[in-house]
Parts: structure tokens; C-alpha cells; sequence
């Protein structure tokens, strides 16, 4: 039988006995340490764990009854109930070591002891602490999972009173089979959106089906979506289910809805309308059960008044309108978001970088985030791998200041209407500086009187 090494506290009153058990253990790998006083067990266990805990049952104030050895058992058992506890007992106290083992040994052995008995015994205690630490492990992973799965919106991250609103809304619409539309620009979240609200339905034992219709050429739309039968077109060399199949009572998340061409359009719209696809090269239609989240960067209303898409089709998706809003508008998440990135990106490069300095967090915030979450996910990144700092400041992110002036010139070009862009620019001043009045005059060049009266006059 292969011997189990471990970590080995052993206790008895005889030091004769301790130093024959410490250099038989010690000369087949176990990491021993003896005590002669049972008092320091307490201390013992406070500072340092064991594999196995060898006890005598009799100690010099009590030579025969077994009563300290009991007495000891039971404080070893209530520190660490899954301790390792074997008894070194004489032959005599059989029937106090059986008794033991119902108030918590593992096992005993008997003095004098045979050395392989021993041995035998010992790995045997180490293989049993082992199945314990591993029970506890899976214990504690399935706590951790349990926390993660109740923990609302564990991936979205935010506390701004914009974000909030859309974690209202998903509450509100993820137990309905209600089709979703997610209207955001890019970077902002929408696939994180959808698979929370998925996470959060009735449907969220089954699948969760991603299509980028944005990447999917005209001729493949069909093969994609509904599916092909072997031989059906050149490179079809197999049946193949497509994505409504797949999704069959789970939900299907159409990304980016609004680059499908009008004819896609159609297509689409009597699959969502029939609930069911037909396998290209098959007369078969098969129904199909499935939740419809659909997501687009682009103004679909516009689109349906331009002609370029569908109204009909629009109705379809669109039963509850979830709106995300830009980074820009929810500044004080930022500091939350690039905290998250930063523990990501650190661990990830091993790079020992701590937190943000407030002049770096500043400079987060005065930046326009065209890109929204995912460009600073970006910026952030790319800070870590460049940066030599303990923490991340204003000088790692020079490369914002780059393009800063350009995405704020494109970020008031198309409203030239001068109320509106200085009750932009004050909003985006205050949000900065967290209602801060002074602050916020200081940046906008205002003295606080003016600010107050600007603030009046816009209805801020």
C-alpha cells in the first residue's frame, strides 16, 4: 500500500515515547512535532494545522481513567471538527478507545505499538484528512458558486442611477418570454445585457445562442440561422441545425439586428412570426420554442421612417426597449469599471500594480469614451502592460490625450444648438466632480454665482 506522508502532532506525557515516534515518522517523510504538556494544545492548534493528531488517553495526574485523554479529544474536536484524532491507548483501555471513536477518534493504536501497524494506521488517517480537505474545497467552491449565480448583474457592473434603471428593467422583463430589443452603441454591453436577462428567465437551464448578424454574409444568412441538409449546396457535407434550432427553448440573442439587408429582413421576420425554420434542401419545417433578444448599435427607428427596415419587424423585437446608456452619461461608474479591469489585467501580466491614483481616476473621467466600456477595458490594459508605476497615474494614459480634442469635437458636432451643448458640458462637469459646485465652476471657467444661475436656467 502506498504510504501517505503528512504533517503529524503527536501528545503524550512519556518522552521516551514521543522521541521513538518522532524518529520512526520523521524516517518515512512525516513532518513530526512533539509535546509533552496536553495545556499547549490550544496553542498548537491556534497557530498551526495537522494532518493527524496522535493523543495518549493518559497523562501523569491521571494515570488510568482516561478522563484527560476524553477531556482533550473533545477540545480538539470542537476547534477542528474534521480533525484527525488517533489515540495511543495501553491494552487494557480497549474499551475506552471504542468509546473514543464514538465521541470523534479515527482510530487507535496500542502501546507498545508495532512500528508498521503504525505506520499503516497514520497513512491511512492522512489519506482520510485529505477526502476531508477536498469535501471542504468543493464545499466552499459550490458556496462561491451559489453566491456568483444569486448575485444580481455579477458582470455588469455599476451602481449610476442610468445603470440602475436598466437592471429595473431587466427584473421586470426576465421572467416573461417578452422579446427583448437592446438599443446601445457599441462598447457598451449589450451581449452582457441579454445573457443577464437570460441568466435571469425561466429558460436559463437551456441554451444561450449568440449570432452576430453583422458578420453574416447574404448567402450564408439561411444556413447560419435555419440550418442545411447534407448536399444541399456544395459545401454542405453534413445536416446541420442552424441557431433558431440550436436555441430550440433557450433564448436566441440576435447582435447587431440592424445591418440585415430588407430581404434578410423578411426572412427573419417569418421565422419569428411562424415559429418555426426550414432546413435549406428540406421540405420539413421544424418548430421551434425560444426567447428572442435581438441588439443593434444603429437608430432602427430612423431606419423604419428611411425605409431601411422593417416595421413589422420592429414590432416583433421590440415588446420591452431596453436603452443602455454611454459611458459618458454614467461617469461615476468609472471608477468601479476601472478598478474591475485593473485586478483582471494585473493578474493576468502578473504586473504587482495597486488601485488608481485620484489624479488617474481624474483623467478617466474627463475623457468622452467613444468606445465606451470597451475601449477602457483597452485603455486599462495596455496601461498595466506599459506601466512601471505601483499604482496606475494621469502619464499612462497619455495616449487618451491623443485623440481626446477629435472625440470631443465629435461629440457636439451634430447639435450646434449653443443651450444645449453649455447644458451638456455643465451636466458632464457636474457628473466629474460628483456635485461638486466649485469644482465644477472652476473647470468650466464660471465663477459659483454663475454656475448657480446656469444650473437655474438649464434645470439642473
Amino acid at each position: 500500500m502506498e504510504k501517505e506522508s503528512g504533517k503529524v502532532l503527536m501528545i503524550d506525557d512519556d518522552e521516551d515515547v514521543l522521541l521513538a515516534a518522532k524518529l520512526l515518522l520523521k524516517k518515512n517523510g512525516h513532518h513530526v512535532i512533539i509535546e509533552k504538556n496536553p495545556k499547549k494544545i490550544p496553542f498548537l492548534l491556534n497557530n498551526d494545522t495537522y494532518d493527524v493528531i496522535l493523543l495518549d488517553m493518559n497523562f501523569s495526574k491521571d494515570i488510568t481513567s482516561g478522563k484527560e485523554g476524553f477531556y482533550w479529544l473533545s477540545q480538539i474536536k470542537e476547534k477542528d471538527p474534521n480533525a484527525v484524532v488517533i489515540l495511543i491507548t495501553a491494552f487494557g483501555d480497549v474499551e475506552m478507545a471504542v468509546r473514543a471513536l464514538k465521541e470523534g477518534a479515527t482510530d487507535f493504536v496500542l502501546k507498545p505499538w508495532q512500528n508498521e501497524k503504525l505506520l499503516a494506521t497514520i497513512s491511512t488517517a492522512i489519506k482520510l484528512k485529505n477526502t476531508y480537505k477536498e469535501v471542504d474545497k468543493l464545499k466552499k467552491a459550490k458556496k462561491q458558486l451559489e453566491e456568483d449565480i444569486n448575485q444580481p448583474f455579477k458582470d455588469i457592473i455599476g451602481k449610476s442611477a442610468s445603470i440602475k434603471k436598466v437592471f429595473d428593467l431587466i427584473d421586470k422583463v426576465a421572467k416573461t418570454d417578452a422579446n427583448v430589443l437592446i438599443l446601445g452603441e457599441n462598447g457598451t454591453g449589450k451581449e452582457l445585457i441579454a445573457r443577464a436577462i437570460h441568466q435571469r428567465s425561466l429558460r436559463h437551464d437551456s441554451s444561450f445562442v449568440g449570432v452576430d448578424m453583422g458578420a453574416i454574409t447574404e448567402t450564408l444568412f439561411e444556413s447560419e440561422l435555419f440550418g442545411h441538409k447534407k448536399g444541399s449546396f456544395t459545401d454542405a457535407k453534413e445536416d446541420r441545425a442552424g441557431r433558431f434550432e440550436l436555441a430550440n427553448s433557450g433564448t436566441l440573442f440576435l447582435d447587431e439586428i440592424g445591418n440585415l439587408s430588407l430581404p434578410l429582413q423578411s426572412k427573419l421576420l417569418t421565422a419569428i412570426q411562424n415559429r418555426e425554420v426550414t432546413r435549406i434542401g428540406s421540405n420539413k419545417s421544424v418548430p421551434v420554442d425560444i426567447r428572442l433578444v435581438s441588439a443593434t448599435n444603429m437608430h432602427v427607428h430612423e431606419m423604419v421612417n428611411e425605409g431601411s427596415f422593417r416595421q413589422d419587424l420592429l414590432y416583433r423585437i421590440n415588446t420591452v426597449e431596453i436603452n443602455l446608456p454611454p459611458l459618458r452619461e454614467r461617469l461615476e461608474d468609472i471608477p468601479l469599471l476601472a478598478t474591475h479591469f485593473l485586478d483582471k489585467y494585473s493578474k493576468k501580466y502578473r504586473k504587482e500594480i495597486h488601485g488608481l491614483s485620484e489624479e488617474a481616476i481624474m483623467t478617466l473621467r474627463k475623457y468622452p469614451w467613444p468606445g465606451n466600456i470597451r475601449e477602457l477595458q483597452h485603455a486599462i490594459e495596455r496601461a498595466i502592460i506599459m506601466s512601471d508605476n505601483p499604482k496606475l497615474e494621469p502619464d499612462d494614459f497619455f495616449f487618451l490625450s491623443q485623440s481626446k480634442s477629435v472625440s470631443s469635437a465629435e461629440n457636439y458636432s451634430d447639435n450646434l444648438n449653443l443651450d444645449e451643448v453649455e447644458k451638456s458640458l455643465i451636466q458632464k462637469a457636474i457628473n466629474i466632480h460628483d456635485g461638486n459646485i466649485s469644482k465644477a465652476a472652476n473647470e468650466l471657467g464660471l465663477t459659483r454665482a454663475s454656475l448657480y444661475r446656469r444650473l437655474e436656467k438649464h434645470g439642473l
